[in-house]
């Protein structure tokens, strides 16, 4: 094994072109560690954020970006994961407060290693962990949500908003999905969303019309623009999970609690890791990818093109989940 990898380091907060490939030493994993030579890693918005200089000064640079990679196990001191074992890691300071994922190889603890079964190609695999993480732990912990129920996706063409809509019909819910852009309903419906909504900031009215009583539950991912309207969405007893924050506006200005959220509608949040997302959830899902029973939709980039990709991300011009190969 080389004593260097290639990986993504951002030296300091700004546009794209702040981000370099560059050679640096390859890492070791110490007792309770592993360490994940990485094949594929997803692009998600937290790491934008960081880019941006929005995630707060528990970061410090320069730093590997990456809150999530898929590759197998090379090493594990403490014998967690058998060595040669797809795997997959995300959250838990990933990319933060410690080097993440961009990169071939990466160190990260073993609590946060989730094994996975699957045939499915690296780009697809390195496409679902962050993403599905994060729909099924808005579904579940968050809204709590039963077979058969409705549910709104306020942000439906975001990675997240595509995973929720096809995790819903996998469990034969009633799916709606909202786009800013009418010429994106196809994408849409191609996940199997049953009723497409545009956009305008103001959507109570158009939710209500075909589900008269309200939502049984809605995941909000565009943010603090529209949680009050998405709250109005929502039937007495239905759960709001606030979840993504696609506006880049994280906080709820002058928030009185009784006249904000509707009587009776429940509030929740979901920022969940690793230990949320089931092994036999992923694998179930990558499976069903494999076989072609599910659509899932990704944008593949190498990894000299990461400049490329994050200016993609940031000016919302991919509909699909975006995922760099390492050529590890």
């Amino acid at each position: 094994m080389s004593d260097t990898m290639r990986a993504v380091v951002l030296a300091a907060p700004g546009p794209a072109s702040h981000l370099r490939v560059l050679d640096v030493p390859m890492p070791t994993a110490g007792p309770g560690q592993v360490l994940l030579k990485v094949h594929a890693f997803g692009l998600n918005r937290s790491e934008l954020h960081t880019r941006l200089g929005l995630a707060g000064d528990a970061v410090t640079f320069p730093r590997i970006l990456g809150i999530e990679a898929t590759g197998e196990v090379v090493a594990a001191p403490g014998n967690e994961h058998l060595v040669g074992r797809k795997a997959v890691t995300m959250m838990g300071g990933m990319g933060r407060t410690f080097d993440g994922g961009y990169a071939q190889y990466t160190v990260v603890p073993a609590g946060q290693v989730v094994p996975v079964d699957t045939s499915l190609d690296w780009a697809r695999l390195g496409a679902l962990p962050e993403v599905l993480q994060t729909a099924w732990g808005s579904m579940t912990t968050g809204m709590g949500l039963s077979d058969g129920d409705t549910v709104l996706v306020r942000g439906g063409t975001s990675s997240v908003g595509l995973m929720t809509a096809l995790l819903g019909k996998r469990r034969g819910m009633t799916v709606l999905s909202t786009t800013r852009r009418a010429d994106r309903a196809a994408a849409l419906e191609a996940v199997g969303v049953d009723h497409v909504i545009v956009d305008t900031g103001e959507i109570a009215g158009a939710v209500r019309a075909i589900v008269p009583g309200g939502v049984d539950g809605a995941i909000e991912l565009v943010g603090a623009p529209t949680l009050r309207d998405t709250l109005r969405c929502t039937r007495v007893g239905g759960t709001v999970c606030y979840t993504g924050m696609l506006s880049n506006r994280w906080i709820v200005e002058q928030f009185y609690p009784i006249e904000f959220i509707p009587t009776g509608v429940r509030l929740t949040a979901y920022g969940g890791g690793a230990h949320d997302l089931p092994g036999e959830v992923l694998s179930d899902v990558a499976e069903a990818i494999a076989r072609g029973e599910v659509a899932w939709p990704v944008e593949v980039y190498a990894m000299d093109d990461i400049v490329r990709a994050h200016d993609d991300m940031e000016h919302d011009r991919v509909l699909a989940k975006q995922v760099v190969l390492t050529g590890a």
